[in-house]
C-alpha cells in the first residue's frame, strides 16, 4: 500500500511495519551466505510526502540511516526484507547517530557509503555531514557490529578527514584483501584505490594506496593514491564478476546525469570508457547505484538505485552480454 500521492507500491510494507515512508541509497553486503544487510540513508516516517519540493524536509520521524535485512536470493521478483533493526517500539531505528543540526555549522546527518563483513564482524563506512550545500563534512569513519547487525559502535581508530580521498567509498573482498575505491565527498572528484588485509580493517595505518605512477602499493599515506578513474564520480559500488573475470564499477556521474558503468581486467586499471547503464531521461533525478552481491556470479547485474522524487530506492537489473 503506497503513501498518499505515491505512484509506486511498497512491496516490503515499510510504512506499516517499520514506519519508513521515504529513504535513499540501499547499500547491500553479504553477512553470511544467503543473508544480507542493507543500509539506507536519511529516512522519514508515515508523515512523508514523496513529491514535496524538497523530499528530505519531512518535519518529523527523521532517522539519519536505518538497516534492513534480507534472506532473498531470488531477485527476479524483487528484493524482500526479512526484518529491520528496530527500537523498543518496533520501528526502524537510527544506527549511526546524526545530530540533525541544519545550521550548516555542526552535525547535520550521518550517511552510510559502503558496508562489508570482515573477521566475522560487520562494518559500515559513513560520512558525517556538516553542510549539504557544498558537501562539507566533519569527517568519515567506521561503525562495527559484532552480533550480525543488532548493536553497533564506532571504530575510534579509523577516521578520514573532511578532504580525504576516501570520504565516500565502495568495498569488495577478494584474494585476502579488502579493496576500497574512494572519492572525496560529493560528486565532482575522480576515484582512487586502496586495499588492506581483512584483519587490518580497524588499523588504518596499515591501509595501502595504489600509486599508479610508481606502479606499487604505498602503506599509510593516502595522498600517494593516484587517480584510477578520471571522471566526476558520485556514489559508487564495485564488484568482481567471477563468470566474466572482470572488475565492474557503477556510479552516479553528475556531468552526464546517468549511472555509469566501467570494467577492468585488473583492479588497478586501465578501466574501460564509460557506458551508460541508466539514463536520467528514463529515470529522472536518479542517483546512487549499489550492487547486490549476487551480481558477482552470473549474467545479471542487480543494483539498488535511488530517485530523488519520489525519494525512494528501486531494485534494478541489467544483463551482461559477451562481446
Amino acid at each position: 500500500m503506497p503513501l498518499p500521492d505515491e505512484e509506486f507500491s511498497s512491496p516490503n510494507l515499510t510504512v506499516q511495519q517499520w514506519n519508513i515512508g521515504g529513504t535513499d541509497l540501499g547499500i547491500v553486503w553479504e553477512q553470511n551466505p544467503g543473508q544480507y544487510g542493507i543500509f539506507f540513508g536519511d529516512s522519514y516516517g508515515r508523515n512523508f510526502k514523496p513529491f514535496e519540493p524538497k523530499p528530505n524536509d519531512a518535519s518529523g520521524e527523521w532517522r539519519c540511516n536505518f538497516l534492513a535485512f534480507s534472506t532473498d536470493t531470488d531477485l527476479e521478483d524483487g528484493l524482500s526484507f526479512s526484518g529491520v533493526a528496530t527500537d523498543n517500539k518496533g520501528e526502524a531505528r537510527e544506527i549511526i547517530p546524526g545530530g540533525k543540526d541544519k545550521s550548516g555549522k555542526g552535525d547535520w546527518t550521518s550517511i552510510p557509503t559502503a558496508a562489508i563483513r570482515a573477521n566475522g564482524k560487520d562494518y559500515v563506512h559513513y560520512f558525517n555531514m556538516r553542510n549539504w550545500r557544498h558537501w562539507d563534512t566533519n569527517y568519515s569513519g567506521l561503525y562495527r557490529s559484532a552480533d550480525s547487525g543488532i548493536t553497533w559502535g564506532p571504530c575510534i581508530d579509523v577516521k578520514f578527514s573532511s578532504n580525504s580521498y576516501f570520504g565516500q567509498i565502495g568495498y569488495f573482498k577478494k584474494d585476502g584483501y579488502i579493496y576500497m575505491i574512494g572519492t572525496e565527498t560529493g560528486r565532482n572528484t575522480p576515484a582512487r584505490l586502496a586495499r588492506f588485509r581483512e584483519k587490518d580493517i580497524e588499523r588504518q595505518k596499515r591501509y595501502e594506496y595504489w600509486d599508479g605512477i610508481a606502479k606499487r602499493w604505498i602503506r599509510g599515506d593516502e595522498k600517494r593514491a593516484t587517480v584510477i578513474i578520471d571522471d566526476k564520480v558520485g556514489e559508487l559500488s564495485f564488484i568482481y564478476n567471477y563468470k566474466y573475470k572482470k572488475w565492474i564499477i557503477a556510479y552516479f556521474a553528475s556531468a552526464r546525469y546517468d549511472i555509469t558503468l566501467r570494467m577492468a581486467d585488473d583492479i588497478t586499471g586501465p578501466w574501460s570508457e564509460p557506458y551508460k547503464l541508466v539514463d536520467s531521461k528514463e529515470y529522472p533525478q536518479l542517483y546512487g547505484s549499489f550492487f547486490h552481491p549476487l551480481s558477482s556470479y552470473g549474467d545479471e547485474l542487480y543494483f539498488l538505485m535511488s530517485m530523488w522524487k519520489p525519494y525512494n530506492v528501486f531494485l534494478m537489473k541489467a544483463k551482461l552480454l559477451k562481446n
